[in-house]
């Protein structure tokens, strides 16, 4: 696990066989195959541990939105190897029980988090309507943190409208996430 999450560091989730993982990791050719199958197998695993450490660093963060939201950015920084994962799930099998258990996890901290900040939160008013604007919120909210790690880790940050974000990605994501979900 630790050869596959260092090689994708270096060159991204689909550039390295497991042979090679082998070989950086000083094992048999066939240990690899024979721990996980596949690559797809390895991904998966990949993907779990990384869905699990995830769910752990969001925990850690507290139900507060904004404490959520730079945590997320936090931890695609820090794990950008498992963040490259596990958002593409064509890589590895989505069905793997450890991975949808994580991914559940992980997605119910967000969920509490979301409804923070989400229409009829103050107000504790529930209803059908405020549940589909809770959804709209927690897209909303996705899409602006996981951008915003994206942007980050392909350095698109590094001219205009990124100009002076500095070197702290969670220091440049704190006013965007205050700015858009703050109560």
């Amino acid at each position: 696990m630790h050869a596959a999450v260092g090689a994708i560091a270096e060159s991204g989730p689909a550039t390295w066989s497991l042979r090679e993982l082998a070989r950086r990791a000083g094992v048999s050719h066939a240990a690899p195959a024979h721990h996980f199958g596949d690559k797809t197998g390895l991904l998966t695993a990949v993907a779990a541990e990384g869905y699990t450490l995830f769910a752990d660093a969001l925990e850690r963060a507290g139900d507060d939105f904004y404490d959520l939201g730079l945590a997320y950015v936090r931890f695609a920084v820090d794990h950008r190897a498992h963040f490259e994962v596990m958002f593409r799930p064509e890589l590895y099998r989505t069905d793997d029980p450890e991975v949808d258990a994580a991914r559940r996890r992980a997605n119910e901290i967000l969920r509490r988090g979301v409804r923070s900040v989400a229409p009829g939160a103050a107000t504790g008013e529930t209803g059908a309507r405020d549940q589909e604007d809770d959804r709209t919120a927690a897209i909303a909210a996705w899409c602006i943190v996981h951008g915003f790690a994206e942007l980050w880790l392909s350095g698109a940050f590094g001219g205009g409208l990124g100009d002076g974000l500095g070197d702290d990605p969670v220091a440049a994501a704190s006013p965007v996430i205050r700015h858009l979900f703050a109560r």
